[in-house]
C-alpha cells in the first residue's frame, strides 16, 4: 500500500490512526469538497472588490418585484 498523495507528499510511514484520520479526510472531500477554508474572513485581508457604499449595498437587496 502506498503513501503517495497523502499530505506531506511522497513516501512516509504514518501509524494506523493517522493513516485512518487521512482517509476520512480524503473521503470527505472527495464526497463533499473542500468545505471549510483553511483560514477565516477575519484572518484573510478584505477583498477590494467586496467594497461597496452603503446605497449600492441597499440597492443590491431590494427584490426584483419592487422595481428600481
Amino acid at each position: 500500500m502506498s503513501d503517495q498523495g497523502a499530505p506531506g507528499g511522497g513516501r512516509q510511514r504514518r501509524t494506523p490512526e493517522e493513516q485512518a484520520a487521512w482517509e476520512r479526510r480524503r473521503r470527505r472531500a472527495e464526497v463533499f469538497g473542500e468545505s471549510l477554508p483553511e483560514t477565516t474572513s477575519d484572518e484573510r485581508e478584505p477583498d477590494p472588490r467586496d467594497r461597496r457604499d452603503g446605497d449600492t449595498w441597499l440597492k443590491e437587496q431590494v427584490p426584483p418585484h419592487h422595481g428600481s
